[in-house]
Protein backbone atom coordinates (compact mmCIF):
# COMPACT_ATOMS: atom_id res chain seq x y z
CA UNK A 1 0.00 0.00 0.00
CA UNK A 2 1.39 3.42 -0.95
CA UNK A 3 2.62 5.54 1.95
CA UNK A 4 0.44 8.61 1.45
CA UNK A 5 -1.20 10.88 4.00
CA UNK A 6 -4.42 11.19 2.02
CA UNK A 7 -5.83 8.79 -0.54
CA UNK A 8 -8.84 10.57 -1.95
CA UNK A 9 -10.11 7.46 -3.73
CA UNK A 10 -10.37 5.70 -0.34
CA UNK A 11 -12.39 8.60 1.05
CA UNK A 12 -14.73 8.48 -1.94
CA UNK A 13 -15.18 4.72 -1.71
CA UNK A 14 -15.80 4.70 2.06
CA UNK A 15 -17.66 7.98 2.55
CA UNK A 16 -21.20 6.60 2.70
CA UNK A 17 -20.51 3.23 4.29
CA UNK A 18 -17.87 4.09 6.90
CA UNK A 19 -17.13 7.80 7.32
CA UNK A 20 -20.67 9.21 7.54
CA UNK A 21 -21.91 6.48 9.95
CA UNK A 22 -18.83 7.04 12.15
CA UNK A 23 -19.47 10.79 12.19
CA UNK A 24 -23.16 10.23 12.96
CA UNK A 25 -22.32 7.90 15.85
CA UNK A 26 -19.79 10.42 17.19
CA UNK A 27 -22.41 13.20 17.19
CA UNK A 28 -25.06 10.93 18.74
CA UNK A 29 -22.78 9.78 21.56
CA UNK A 30 -21.69 13.35 22.28
CA UNK A 31 -25.24 14.73 22.38
CA UNK A 32 -26.53 11.87 24.54
CA UNK A 33 -23.64 12.16 27.01
CA UNK A 34 -23.85 15.94 27.40
CA UNK A 35 -27.64 15.96 27.73
CA UNK A 36 -27.57 13.16 30.30
CA UNK A 37 -24.78 14.94 32.17
CA UNK A 38 -26.78 18.17 32.17
CA UNK A 39 -29.90 16.42 33.47
CA UNK A 40 -27.90 15.08 36.41
CA UNK A 41 -25.82 18.22 36.98
CA UNK A 42 -28.67 20.73 37.22
CA UNK A 43 -30.33 19.23 40.33
CA UNK A 44 -26.93 18.42 41.86
CA UNK A 45 -25.74 21.98 41.28
CA UNK A 46 -28.93 23.48 42.69
CA UNK A 47 -28.70 21.31 45.82
CA UNK A 48 -25.01 22.10 46.29
CA UNK A 49 -25.70 25.81 45.90
CA UNK A 50 -28.62 25.73 48.35
CA UNK A 51 -26.99 23.48 50.94
CA UNK A 52 -23.32 24.42 51.12
CA UNK A 53 -22.40 21.36 53.17
CA UNK A 54 -23.09 19.29 50.06
CA UNK A 55 -20.78 21.32 47.82
CA UNK A 56 -17.52 19.73 48.95
CA UNK A 57 -18.72 16.11 48.79
CA UNK A 58 -20.43 16.66 45.42
CA UNK A 59 -17.35 18.24 43.81
CA UNK A 60 -15.08 15.62 45.36
CA UNK A 61 -17.25 12.79 44.06
CA UNK A 62 -17.47 14.22 40.54
CA UNK A 63 -13.72 14.84 40.62
CA UNK A 64 -13.03 11.22 41.58
CA UNK A 65 -15.33 10.00 38.80
CA UNK A 66 -13.40 12.14 36.32
CA UNK A 67 -10.15 10.37 37.25
CA UNK A 68 -11.49 6.87 36.53
CA UNK A 69 -9.87 5.55 33.32
CA UNK A 70 -12.32 4.98 30.48
CA UNK A 71 -11.31 1.33 30.11
CA UNK A 72 -12.03 0.70 33.80
CA UNK A 73 -15.40 2.46 33.53
CA UNK A 74 -16.39 0.38 30.50
CA UNK A 75 -15.28 -2.77 32.30
CA UNK A 76 -17.29 -1.96 35.43
CA UNK A 77 -20.44 -1.22 33.45
CA UNK A 78 -20.10 -4.10 31.02
CA UNK A 79 -21.67 -6.82 33.21
CA UNK A 80 -24.65 -4.55 33.90
CA UNK A 81 -25.32 -2.78 30.58
CA UNK A 82 -23.53 -5.09 28.14
CA UNK A 83 -19.97 -4.80 26.90
CA UNK A 84 -20.70 -3.44 23.41
CA UNK A 85 -23.84 -1.39 24.01
CA UNK A 86 -24.67 2.26 23.49
CA UNK A 87 -25.42 2.67 27.20
CA UNK A 88 -21.99 1.40 28.22
CA UNK A 89 -20.41 4.12 26.09
CA UNK A 90 -22.75 6.96 27.07
CA UNK A 91 -22.87 6.55 30.86
CA UNK A 92 -19.12 7.04 31.50
CA UNK A 93 -18.99 9.89 28.97
CA UNK A 94 -21.88 11.58 30.77
CA UNK A 95 -20.21 10.99 34.14
CA UNK A 96 -17.06 12.72 32.92
CA UNK A 97 -19.07 15.90 32.20
CA UNK A 98 -20.38 16.18 35.78
CA UNK A 99 -17.34 17.90 37.28
CA UNK A 100 -17.46 20.73 34.74
CA UNK A 101 -21.24 21.09 34.62
CA UNK A 102 -21.95 20.93 38.36
CA UNK A 103 -19.23 23.48 39.09
CA UNK A 104 -20.62 25.88 36.48
CA UNK A 105 -24.19 25.48 37.72
CA UNK A 106 -23.05 26.35 41.25
CA UNK A 107 -20.95 29.27 40.01
CA UNK A 108 -23.83 30.64 37.95
CA UNK A 109 -26.29 30.44 40.84
CA UNK A 110 -23.80 31.97 43.27
CA UNK A 111 -23.27 34.90 40.91
CA UNK A 112 -26.97 35.83 40.77
CA UNK A 113 -27.20 39.36 42.26
CA UNK A 114 -28.78 39.57 45.69
CA UNK A 115 -30.98 42.47 44.62
CA UNK A 116 -32.52 40.26 41.92
CA UNK A 117 -33.33 37.62 44.54
CA UNK A 118 -34.75 40.22 46.92
CA UNK A 119 -36.87 41.73 44.15
CA UNK A 120 -38.30 38.30 43.37
CA UNK A 121 -39.10 37.73 47.05
CA UNK A 122 -40.74 41.15 47.18
CA UNK A 123 -42.94 40.14 44.23
CA UNK A 124 -44.13 37.11 46.19
CA UNK A 125 -42.06 34.46 44.42
CA UNK A 126 -41.59 31.27 46.42
CA UNK A 127 -38.27 29.36 46.40
CA UNK A 128 -39.05 27.17 43.39
CA UNK A 129 -40.63 29.91 41.32
CA UNK A 130 -37.69 32.18 42.13
CA UNK A 131 -35.29 29.44 41.07
CA UNK A 132 -36.90 28.79 37.70
CA UNK A 133 -38.01 32.33 36.85
CA UNK A 134 -35.07 34.37 38.17
CA UNK A 135 -32.01 32.45 39.34
CA UNK A 136 -31.57 29.82 36.62
CA UNK A 137 -32.11 32.31 33.76
CA UNK A 138 -29.51 34.65 35.28
CA UNK A 139 -27.16 31.70 35.80
CA UNK A 140 -27.55 30.64 32.16
CA UNK A 141 -24.31 32.25 30.85
CA UNK A 142 -22.19 30.24 33.30
CA UNK A 143 -24.19 27.05 32.69
CA UNK A 144 -23.87 27.35 28.91
CA UNK A 145 -20.16 28.06 29.26
CA UNK A 146 -19.89 24.75 31.09
CA UNK A 147 -21.91 23.01 28.38
CA UNK A 148 -19.46 24.34 25.78
CA UNK A 149 -16.45 22.96 27.65
CA UNK A 150 -18.19 19.65 28.36
CA UNK A 151 -19.23 19.25 24.72
CA UNK A 152 -15.78 19.87 23.28
CA UNK A 153 -14.11 17.58 25.82
CA UNK A 154 -16.72 14.87 25.19
CA UNK A 155 -16.08 15.00 21.44
CA UNK A 156 -12.46 14.19 22.21
CA UNK A 157 -13.36 11.47 24.73
CA UNK A 158 -15.82 9.70 22.42
CA UNK A 159 -12.91 8.41 20.37
CA UNK A 160 -11.87 6.29 23.38
CA UNK A 161 -15.13 4.34 23.09
CA UNK A 162 -13.53 2.40 20.23
CA UNK A 163 -12.44 0.09 23.07
CA UNK A 164 -15.99 -1.29 23.10
CA UNK A 165 -16.68 -0.81 19.39
CA UNK A 166 -18.54 2.48 19.89
CA UNK A 167 -15.88 5.07 19.13
CA UNK A 168 -17.46 6.98 16.28
CA UNK A 169 -14.59 8.64 14.44
CA UNK A 170 -12.24 6.82 16.80
CA UNK A 171 -13.05 3.65 14.87
CA UNK A 172 -11.53 5.20 11.75
CA UNK A 173 -8.41 6.21 13.66
CA UNK A 174 -8.06 2.73 15.18
CA UNK A 175 -8.58 1.09 11.79
CA UNK A 176 -5.84 3.23 10.25
CA UNK A 177 -3.41 2.53 13.07
CA UNK A 178 -4.03 -1.21 12.88
CA UNK A 179 -3.35 -1.27 9.15
CA UNK A 180 -0.57 1.34 9.24
CA UNK A 181 -2.74 3.31 6.81
CA UNK A 182 -2.67 7.05 7.36
CA UNK A 183 -5.79 8.18 5.50
CA UNK A 184 -8.40 6.92 8.04
CA UNK A 185 -6.27 8.37 10.85
CA UNK A 186 -6.15 11.77 9.16
CA UNK A 187 -9.86 11.71 8.25
CA UNK A 188 -10.93 10.71 11.76
CA UNK A 189 -8.67 13.29 13.40
CA UNK A 190 -9.61 16.16 11.09
CA UNK A 191 -13.33 15.46 11.39
CA UNK A 192 -13.05 15.27 15.20
CA UNK A 193 -11.36 18.68 15.32
CA UNK A 194 -13.85 20.15 12.83
CA UNK A 195 -16.76 18.76 14.86
CA UNK A 196 -15.39 20.29 18.06
CA UNK A 197 -14.96 23.70 16.40
CA UNK A 198 -18.44 23.56 14.85
CA UNK A 199 -20.02 22.53 18.16
CA UNK A 200 -18.25 25.33 20.02
CA UNK A 201 -19.29 27.98 17.48
CA UNK A 202 -22.88 26.70 17.52
CA UNK A 203 -23.04 26.85 21.32
CA UNK A 204 -21.52 30.35 21.33
CA UNK A 205 -24.31 31.44 19.00
CA UNK A 206 -26.98 29.79 21.15
CA UNK A 207 -25.49 31.37 24.26
CA UNK A 208 -25.72 34.83 22.70
CA UNK A 209 -29.30 34.26 21.59
CA UNK A 210 -30.37 32.86 24.97
CA UNK A 211 -28.65 35.53 27.08
CA UNK A 212 -28.93 38.89 25.28
CA UNK A 213 -28.57 40.76 28.60
CA UNK A 214 -25.11 39.26 29.13
CA UNK A 215 -24.06 40.54 25.70
CA UNK A 216 -25.21 44.04 26.54
CA UNK A 217 -23.02 44.34 29.67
Amino acid sequence: MRDEWIRWEWIGENWSDDIVPALREHVTLTLAAVLLGLLVSLPLGVLASRYRRLLGPVLTTTGVIYTIPALAAFGLLGPVTGYLTFSTAVIPLAAYTLLILVRNVVTGLDDVPEDAKEAAIGMGYGPWRRLFRVELPLALPAILAGVRIATVSTIALVTVAFLIGRGGLGQLILDGLRRDFRTPVVVGSVLSVALAILADLTLVGLQRLATPWARAR
